[in-house]
């Protein structure tokens, strides 16, 4: 084979590990509708499931809202994870059944806690144009995924460096820590942005597991590039990294934990710690907002203490909330 006859995917796969790191692409994914908008999904993907306890990164835009219609996600219902929303351009307004509405803009961060049981939907402001961000889940340990439901929402100050600008969204990063509580093991989100030529080097937790997901720009990382829309992971034992812009100017996002050290099954919106758990939230879920019947709990309460409604209660004149998909008729794998 000649060097004309080499993949270039093949070559930047290769460039990624001789600097410590390996690429997961990513795959395109329509969130549904009759103007579906498409997400770029890199976690979770057959290679890796987990980051540390992250297990979902969808990456979208930049959107023109009066084509993709913008985001418009009715109420669904989430178990044992958190999601964090983070924005780039545009705003989304946040409304769940914990009592919790938020707007999100671009440098802020909204976090919500799931734990036994939530719904929420989330909607682009009127006045958003174009919408580009991301939309991550990171999964709740056993000591706290059956915990209240709960939400934080957050705008760290940048930390400026020559031509570098972080902000720390969850976690320690950069001299910053965030004050977002996150009710896990420790986490990292942040957000870097490097003007053309610039370099940043950033100490790292060493017992943590790490993702770059490079949204725009000409990243080397670790003296290797990185494809725009591709995250590069890197395993435990890295005490640093060193990102430098090409031509281009840069904008990444930044991910790390503790490795889960768990289990878990993941369908649609569930996370649970198996096939007939994440089967019982199902059938909740159904129940509560009168898709398929069932009895409400005896006593008020579920098995594993999750008050009833698990799923609720919701404020009245809202969209309609989206029934859950069919089960797949295999049984759900645990990952991890």
């Amino acid at each position: 084979m000649t060097n004309l006859d080499v993949d270039p995917q093949e070559l930047l796969c290769a460039e990624a590990a001789g600097a410590g790191a390996a690429l997961l692409p990513p795959r395109e994914v329509p969130l549904g509708g009759p103007r579906a908008m498409t997400v770029r999904r890199t976690l979770p993907q057959r290679r890796r499931s987990l980051i540390g306890a992250w297990c979902f990164v969808d990456h979208y835009g930049p959107d023109l809202v009066s084509e993709s219609g913008g985001m418009t996600v009715a109420r669904h219902p989430h178990t044992g994870l958190a999601t964090v929303s983070l924005l780039f351009t545009g705003g989304i307004a946040h409304r769940d059944s914990a009592g919790y509405d938020a707007i999100v803009k671009p440098g802020e961060v909204n976090l919500m806690i799931a734990g036994r049981g939530i719904s929420h939907q989330e909607f682009s402001t009127p006045g958003t144009t174009t919408l580009h961000g991301v939309q991550l889940w990171y999964a709740l340990p056993e000591a706290t995924r059956h915990m209240p439901p709960a939400f934080e929402h957050h705008a760290p100050d940048p930390v400026l460096g020559e031509g570098t600008e972080l902000r720390v969204h969850l976690g320690s990063l950069g001299g910053d820590t965030s004050p977002v509580e996150t009710h896990s093991p420790p986490l990292l989100a942040a957000e870097a942005t490097l003007e053309a030529g610039a370099r940043l080097e950033l100490e790292l937790d060493p017992s943590f597991e790490h993702g770059v997901l490079l949204d725009a720009g000409d990243l080397s990382l670790n003296g290797a590039p990185v494809p725009v829309d591709h995250l590069a992971y890197l395993p435990t034992g890295q005490g640093s990294v060193v990102l430098e812009a090409g031509l281009n100017p840069v904008r990444l996002l930044l991910i790390g934990g503790e490795p889960l050290g768990e289990q878990i099954v993941m369908w649609w919106n569930f996370i649970g710690r198996s096939h007939e758990e994440v089967m019982a939230y199902r059938a909740a879920w159904q129940a509560e907002i009168d898709a398929e019947p069932g009895p409400a709990p005896a006593g008020g309460s579920y098995p594993d203490g999750a008050p009833y409604p698990r799923f609720g209660p919701y404020p009245d004149g809202q969209p309609a909330p989206l029934p859950a998909p069919a089960l797949p008729t295999v049984q759900l794998r645990p990952r991890g």
